[in-house]
């Protein structure tokens, strides 16, 4: 024990250490990485955003950045599965801790993710969030297609999220066709995996249905995002409700007859070809969750979405 230390959320002293804390103690950043807003020579963040304003059925996701940071304290610094390699070691990571909201002023709030999703962004390093509700991926589309352009929109989901509204209102289920109206995302080269619900507009973006993804392999479904999306930059978004209740009961809208967390997980990791600009997880409620269940899944796809971005980082660095 001479040489462990805990608490290495503020007491480490590189972006690329490995921590030593208990998986049952010590305070809980994303994976044990350094809290900090320093930004210098961070090649990848982790941020919070607990935001539920927008929800349509059971509220709760704000509570969501702190289930996943609990739940991904099981990861330890062993080289991490599948990707055999300890992520951070040529990858500087920071937990960026989350954005401060005005609970009741919520007209202020997609400006103040978007002011500082762009903050982020100018850093160049690469952004992983947290939700809170789906809502928050518009504002982060806004500071993604800023310095991306229109993007290609990878979407793991129950619901399709393009009913229409209104200039200004704050909806999770609306956010995919304003993204579109906005031109922020390229419906074309845009798809939808997991859908089990209907809505009025498909935006022009290709969909799976649940049905589709049971019956069909996990290689399979990566083939068809890959080919679809091609060499466009890609945002990718994870709604937990995308699983099945099964898989993910602590969430606000669960629809049956979703994948299980293997599956879609297996999917991911197919994912590697993508040019991917940014991502999130969303829709955590842990007021509703079973042993964690939901939160361990949700831990587990965001370390997946860092691990694509270790490959691709040590890819272009040789």
């Amino acid at each position: 024990m001479a040489n462990k230390t805990i608490d290495h959320a503020i007491t480490a002293t590189s972006l690329q250490s490995a921590a030593s804390d208990p998986t049952h103690a010590g305070i809980l950043s994303f994976m044990r990485r350094k809290y900090t807003k320093s930004l210098k020579g961070v090649d990848a963040v982790v941020w919070g955003i607990p935001f539920d304003a927008a929800t349509s059925n059971r509220p709760g996701a704000r509570f969501g950045p702190q289930a996943i940071r609990r739940a991904s304290a099981i990861f330890d610094n062993d080289p991490q599965y599948p990707f055999e390699r300890d992520l951070f070691a040529d990858m500087a990571t920071i937990d960026y801790g989350d954005c401060l909201l005005d609970y009741g002023n919520h007209a202020k709030t997609p400006a103040t993710i978007e002011r500082e999703a762009a903050r982020i962004l100018k850093s160049g390093a690469f952004l992983l969030t947290l939700g809170g509700d789906h809502f928050v991926t518009l504002p982060l589309l806004r500071a993604h297609a800023a310095v991306h352009g229109p993007l290609a929109l990878v979407q793991f989901d129950a619901h399709q999220d393009t009913w229409a509204d209104e200039k200004g209102r704050i909806d999770h289920g609306s956010f995919v066709g304003r993204a579109a109206r906005e031109g922020l995302i390229d419906p074309a080269s845009s798809i939808q995996l997991g859908i089990r619900t209907h809505a009025p507009d498909d935006c022009g973006i290709r969909i799976l249905y649940g049905y589709d993804i049971e019956e069909m392999s996990a290689a399979e479904i990566a083939d068809i995002v890959l080919r679809h999306v091609g060499d466009r930059p890609a945002y990718l978004t994870f709604d937990i409700d995308c699983l099945d209740p099964a898989y993910a009961p602590g969430t606000g809208t669960p629809v049956s007859g979703g994948p299980s967390s293997a599956k879609i997980l297996s999917v991911i990791r197919k994912l590697g070809a993508l040019v991917i600009r940014g991502a999130d997880v969303v829709e955590v409620a842990p007021a509703y969750d079973h042993a964690d269940i939901t939160a361990i899944a949700a831990s587990t796809i965001a370390m997946y979405m860092l691990g694509l971005h270790a490959e691709q980082l040590a890819e272009r660095r040789g």
